[in-house]
């Protein structure tokens, strides 16, 4: 009996040697896999770390090549800078150059501050410059011819604006005589120039501004093609940034007639980045179209073709553009309220940013007629 139940004693311990045995085989193996899985975890880890660090590192090496650039372009409305030879000398833009000595810089002393802290400036350039005789036949009614001497292009110059359009109803006023002596002064004053055939495509850091002028009468598919084909050479030149400015529309009408809508919106449908206009000697409304901007008419600017005009107001349109390798990003507005005129009696010829109560009257009128831009346009830069 006592022998059985060492027996059973030895078998138990034994058994109970293989069981803590197993246990502790059982517990080093668990323990074995949960280390294995975790450096296995770890090196998963490790590697989408590494992974997305690769990754990140592309993307900062990526963004740090990418160029950025801001490209700021001002733009205004009608210069006669000249006058017509039936008017008085006496109160004419001509007069007033004389009695400044000649001094050309004094007719936009106080706008050029503006226009020289820009990239590009363009105007709408309602004159020729000619010695020319021969006036062109308007037919019956009044009708009125604007020249000034080459020199003038020197108020110009003098101001930091470098381009012109020549697409209006006087740049033949002389003739063909007439419009090539304009072309001849302002390609030896360097001055940019577009309309009627010609092309502005100027580089500024590195960014192609192209501008294009057209006399906005008909919306006829002629005139389109025309619109299209300018834009779409543009396109081919390289150019990033594309503004077509129209002469068009009805005078001191603050509305956009039909043609001027239709032309407008075509040229943004077909590749233009903003749209502006001159003519009607008022300012006229301003539209977001697509989100793209169109200023129909920004009235007179610097004007010799009326002494005293019954409406002063006008205004410079300044466009931000950023851009990434070249492709625009992000288009900001800023409107500039102008007077014609630094005095109210009479037009001395000189451009005056308003102050005020006119400034505030210019912003009224500017939203007023402006329903499309949802949000209120003023001297500091916005988006539509």
């Amino acid at each position: 009996m006592r022998v059985n139940n060492r027996r059973i004693k030895r078998r138990n311990a034994t058994r109970k040697k293989i069981l803590i045995s197993s246990i502790i085989s059982l517990s080093i193996l668990t323990c074995a896999v949960i280390i294995y899985q975790k450096v296995q975890q770890q090196s998963e880890i490790s590697k989408i770390r590494e992974d997305n660090l690769i990754e990140l590192e592309a993307t900062i090496e990526e963004e740090k090549n990418i160029k950025s650039t801001e490209i700021i372009i001002s733009l205004a409305g009608d210069c006669t800078l000249g006058t017509d030879t039936n008017f008085a000398f006496e109160g004419s833009l001509p007069s007033e150059i004389e009695n400044y000595g000649n001094d050309y810089s004094k007719l936009m002393r106080n706008v050029s501050p503006i226009f020289s802290e820009d990239d590009y400036t363009i105007i709408n350039l309602e004159t020729t410059f000619t010695q020319a005789i021969g006036k062109r036949n308007k037919g019956e009614g009044v009708a009125y011819h604007f020249k000034g001497p080459k020199d003038y292009t020197n108020i110009l110059k003098s101001s930091s604006i470098e381009g012109v359009t020549l697409s209006n109803n006087h740049i033949y006023d002389y003739g063909s005589q007439g419009f090539n002596d304009t072309v001849e002064a302002l390609q030896e004053s360097n001055l940019d120039y577009c309309g009627e055939g010609y092309k502005i495509i100027k580089e500024v850091k590195g960014i192609k501004i192209g501008v294009l002028g057209y006399n906005g009468w008909d919306s006829s598919n002629e005139q389109k093609d025309k619109i299209k084909s300018d834009i779409n050479y543009l396109k081919e030149e390289g150019v990033n940034i594309v503004i077509p400015y129209f002469h068009w529309g009805e005078e001191n009408s603050y509305n956009p007639n039909e043609i001027q809508k239709e032309l407008a919106r075509f040229s943004i449908d077909n590749g233009a980045d903003m749209v502006v206009g001159s003519h009607p000697h008022v300012m006229q409304t301003m539209e977001n179209y697509k989100g793209k901007l169109i200023a129909y008419s920004f009235g007179n600017f610097c004007f010799g073709g009326n002494s005293n005009p019954r409406d002063k107001r006008t205004f410079i349109l300044q466009g931000k553009f950023n851009l990434e390798d070249g492709d625009i990003k992000k288009i900001e507005y800023k409107i500039i309220p102008i007077l014609i005129s630094s005095v109210e009696s009479r037009n001395d010829y000189v451009p005056t940013p308003a102050t005020g109560g006119t400034k505030e009257e210019i912003f009224n009128k500017l939203n007023e007629l402006s329903p499309t831009i949802s949000i209120k346009i003023k001297d500091e830069f916005f988006s539509i």
